[in-house]
């Protein structure tokens, strides 16, 4: 059930990609997208380890111990990727030539906030490039479950943890629902296909606007 949700994130994200965009994948279930974009949209994947051209998970047994996405997993690249060190992975994203970057989160709110690097008290391995990913890419997505493993949700009216940006995020992909940040709001654009707009409402923390013409996926 797990996996199952976290791949309906994945697919639902992939075919928000417009064609020929240059995307940033975070770790975990960001890096599921790669397995859902389809041949031909000329989308190429930015790993922020030093990758232009990110391919999908290979098969079993054909594994390259030196190539692997930026949560440390096999990967592939495709025909034209190339890799390069961390300053030229750093001055793609901070020089924003970056479409997308697609990120886990803790925490997202209201006005666009991202939270998404620790939780006071617990040990973390350090930010990462998130902080810059988030204010360097021109579309930040949030690829996430809709609420913890305690079952608190996960978007909120404002953001308790640590920030990681202020206002950065413009999309939010969960099991659940598919969340535009606006302006005037959040704007809840489609539901999962298992779900209702009440269930959504119930495990949500902030204010939706529901959009009048409702999708599902």
């Amino acid at each position: 059930m797990e996996d199952k949700k976290r791949a309906r994130i994945a697919k639902r994200i992939a075919a928000e990609l417009p064609e020929n965009a240059i995307v940033n994948l975070g770790i975990g279930i960001p890096t599921l997208v790669t397995d859902f974009i389809p041949e031909g949209k000329g989308i190429l994947l930015h790993s922020e380890n030093g990758f232009i051209g990110l391919g999908p998970a290979p098969a079993p047994g054909k594994e390259d111990p030196s190539l692997v996405n930026a949560g440390g997993h096999p990967a592939t690249i495709v025909p034209g990727g190339c890799c390069f060190d961390s300053s030229m992975s750093f001055a793609i994203i901070r020089g924003k030539h970056l479409d997308f970057t697609i990120l886990g989160a803790l925490e997202v709110d209201e006005e666009g906030s991202l939270a998404n690097y620790t939780i006071p008290g617990k040990f973390v391995p350090g930010i990462g490039g998130a902080m810059d990913l988030s204010v360097g890419a021109k579309i930040v997505v949030i690829a996430m479950e809709h609420v913890n493993k305690h079952g608190a949700p996960k978007i909120v009216k404002k953001c308790t943890l640590p920030l990681t940006a202020a206002g950065e995020v413009n999309l939010i992909v969960t099991d659940l629902a598919f969340i535009r940040v606006t302006p005037e709001g959040l704007v809840l654009e489609e539901i999962a296909e298992d779900t209702t707009v009440e269930e959504v409402i119930r495990n949500t923390g902030a204010r939706l606007i529901i959009a009048e013409k409702l999708g599902r996926f």
